[in-house]
């Protein structure tokens, strides 16, 4: 255990150097006396790397939301819709899928986006989408998916739709 531990740290090590632009010597400038090579241990740990900035920050992107959606977790809404995106888009104009596209789903008549075939149940009903009746239909499962059963998963996802699809209140 304790050669793959060192072989780890060296590798870490090695691709620490190469990507702050920092190499290893060649072995052409390696001399038969080892004068040109360092000892390993003597070497400063390469830094840790700096997260990347968050793209955006739930401050920004929900600030115009109505509570609870407005106190909601912008990553753990995507995270959360990346169990949706197999089957929905959020974007403007985007294609439907195995169901139908959520730009603009808040305050659009259930069943209500051209070009995609709704079941029977669905044409003949009379709901409004609000992020409250999505967050009925998520909890309930009336798709064949499982459903989104933890309610901050409910409420960050609701609210990463919202945020997403070009919601403006009701």
């Amino acid at each position: 255990m304790t050669i793959l531990k060192a072989s780890m740290a060296a590798l870490s090590a090695g691709l620490g150097l190469a990507a702050c632009g920092g190499s290893t010597p060649d072995s052409s400038e390696n001399t038969t006396n080892n004068q040109n090579t360092t000892d390993a241990s003597s070497e400063a740990p390469a830094p840790a790397p700096t997260p990347a900035p968050v793209e955006t920050e739930a401050s920004e992107a929900f600030a115009a939301l109505p509570e609870p959606y407005k106190s909601a977790d912008y990553n753990r809404g995507r995270r959360t819709f990346k169990l949706c995106q197999s089957c929905h888009t959020l974007n403007e104009g985007g294609q439907n899928l195995v169901g139908p596209n959520l730009y603009g789903v808040f305050g659009r008549q259930i069943g209500g986006v051209e070009g995609f075939t709704y079941s029977k149940a669905v044409q003949d009903s009379d709901i409004i989408w609000t992020p409250e009746i999505l967050a009925e239909w998520l909890e309930s499962n009336k798709m064949s998916f499982a459903g989104v059963r933890k309610p901050d998963d409910r409420t960050a996802v609701i609210a990463y739709i919202m945020a997403e699809t070009g919601y403006s209140g009701e």
